[in-house]
């Protein structure tokens, strides 16, 4: 079976280690220089062309027809910790110039078989709906129907980071029956539903209820995927007890409840964000605590996030550190035999702006290589 794809935005190339060695790099793009670095580090430079997407056109893309494109577009305008700016933003807004390229193909015939676009759940609500349904018009005008669909990371890791993936399957594209519904499932919570209800008539006929079945494996917690003691930089006591001060009442409970849980069975591991919130008529700097097993959602700095804490807990003590790069990786689904930036900032940016690995595998085996292959096998028996 064909198993060829475009990876548009390619960043460090988590979208590839998601989808697998059973499939096969075309093209790659990214316009920044460090990201285009890293991922020379991991895959090579053979497919990767370097480049500001709004300046390639389809002649600069493969010959033929490829199974897949991925592009996991610039986030920042669509994303709560963003301005909000839309698809008409300076970062977001380059969807346009990417899904130029798409109808450039389709025009020549030549459109992929499925076009999978991953971005934040914002996505859906953006200028009340607006954006979405011009995406979703951007892909009806080129031959696809689509379907949206959020999953969270924290199915197969111990990272709270919900997205949405759009996955668009060229018309006239056999599907197999397993991979639709008639009907919304887990992969459709109320902003999907929402969303595609308020959409045109018109691009309503052209959704589809993707299917794949709920993960069942239980994620590991976020203490099992920490760096050995020795391998880390711990903050001074003073430093953590400073952070604990920030701390409102509510996080210090949460805070509590830890220790009692380190006492009955070993150590338990936390995050911590630094947010400011109203308070007695202003606005003052807290400290907010999570301790479910989970690190919060990992973001660059440039999404206006502040950096996240680690908070492990002990019967007679708390420490605390950032994340390690390599946590970080770790928390991207991403093996410890890929290679990451010395930079720490740049690693820790280049995670924050990544797709999680385990969620591409999931949707790759589920729906993208089963709706190849019931297509190929239709095409085949029709010859």
């Amino acid at each position: 079976m064909r198993r060829d794809f475009l990876e548009f935005f390619c960043g460090a190339g988590m979208a590839r280690e998601g989808l697998g060695p059973g499939w096969t790099c075309r093209f790659a793009n990214d316009f920044d220089a460090r990201k285009c670095a890293s991922y020379r580090l991991n895959w090579g430079g053979e497919a990767l062309r370097e480049a500001d997407v709004a300046t390639l056109a389809a002649s600069d893309l493969p010959e033929g027809r490829a199974a897949l494109a991925w592009a996991s577009f610039p986030c920042q305008d669509l994303s709560l910790a963003g301005q909000r700016a839309g698809l008409a933003g300076g970062r977001s807004g380059v969807f346009f110039a990417f899904w130029r390229l798409v109808e450039a193909l389709a025009g020549q015939e030549r459109a992929p078989d499925l076009v999978m676009l991953e971005n934040v759940q914002g996505t859906l609500t953006s200028h009340d709906g607006a954006d979405f349904a011009a995406l979703c018009a951007a892909l009806r005008r080129a031959g696809y129907i689509f379907g949206a669909m959020v999953v969270d990371a924290a199915l197969f890791l111990p990272q709270s980071r919900p997205r949405l993936f759009v996955l668009a399957a060229r018309e006239g594209l056999e599907l197999p029956d397993h991979a639709q519904g008639r009907e919304p499932g887990w992969l459709h919570p109320a902003a999907v539903r929402s969303a595609a209800a308020a959409l045109p008539p018109a691009l309503r006929e052209g959704f589809v209820w993707w299917r794949a079945p709920v993960p069942t494996a239980s994620p590991q917690k976020l203490v099992d995927l920490l760096e050995d003691d020795r391998d880390v930089v711990w903050r001074s006591d003073a430093e953590t007890e400073r952070l604990l001060a920030m701390m409102s009442d509510t996080n210090r409970r949460k805070l509590e409840a830890a220790r009692r849980e380190s006492e009955r069975g070993g150590r338990v591991a936390g995050c911590a964000y630094r947010r400011m919130r109203p308070c007695d008529g202003g606005r003052r700097q807290f400290a907010e605590a999570r301790f479910d097993g989970l690190a919060g959602c990992l973001r660059t700095p440039t999404g206006g996030s502040s950096r996240q804490f680690l908070l492990v807990v002990e019967p007679r003590r708390i420490r605390s550190r950032l994340l390690s790069a390599r946590e970080a990786a770790r928390l991207m689904g991403l093996p410890d035999s890929y290679r990451l930036p010395p930079n720490y900032n740049e690693a820790y940016h280049l995670m924050g702006d990544g797709v999680v690995v385990s969620v591409v595998r999931h949707l790759a085996r589920h729906l993208l290589e089963p709706i190849l292959a019931h297509g190929e096998s239709v095409r085949e028996a029709a010859e």
